[in-house]
């Protein structure tokens, strides 16, 4: 049971402060060095920036997930069916103000949010809903811990 990698992302305006969305994502993955911001520009041409943050380890993956709370991951465990594709990758968006503010809210993709992708790793065999629920308990227990 484990996660292949875990990325995190949104695109801040040229009117936002991508700062501190990188910050509330640092917070979120534990670790500066993990995020990156690029500075482009949109369709139209006024300047954006995409803010990310991947890890490919295990650990770090389920100590960011264990930052969502019980609560968030009990609504992720509820609606695994409508959040998991057929590349066994989890999705789910995250409230942008909420999360600046240092609480991370479950939120539909009508607001502005942080985009989430879990891309969980099943061998043949393997039950996609058994891991993605083994992954999200493991979650909880470190957030229980912590």
């Amino acid at each position: 049971m484990g996660v292949h990698h875990l990325t995190w992302r949104v695109t801040a305006s040229g009117l936002e402060d991508e700062v501190l969305i990188a910050s509330a994502i640092s917070e979120l993955i534990a670790n500066d060095e993990l995020v990156d911001i690029e500075k482009t520009t949109s369709y139209y041409g006024s300047p954006i920036h995409l803010i990310s943050a991947t890890t490919k380890k295990n650990k770090i993956a389920i100590q960011s997930l264990a930052k969502l709370g019980s609560q968030n991951l009990d609504i992720l465990m509820s609606s695994l069916e409508e959040r998991l594709d057929e590349s066994n990758t989890l999705h789910f968006r995250l409230g942008l103000d909420e999360l600046i503010q240092g609480e991370a809210v479950i939120v539909s993709s009508n607001t502005k949010s942080i985009k989430g992708q879990t891309k969980l790793e099943v061998y043949p065999g393997q039950s996609v809903l058994e891991e993605a629920v083994g992954i999200l308990n493991l979650a909880k227990e470190s957030a229980a811990s912590n």
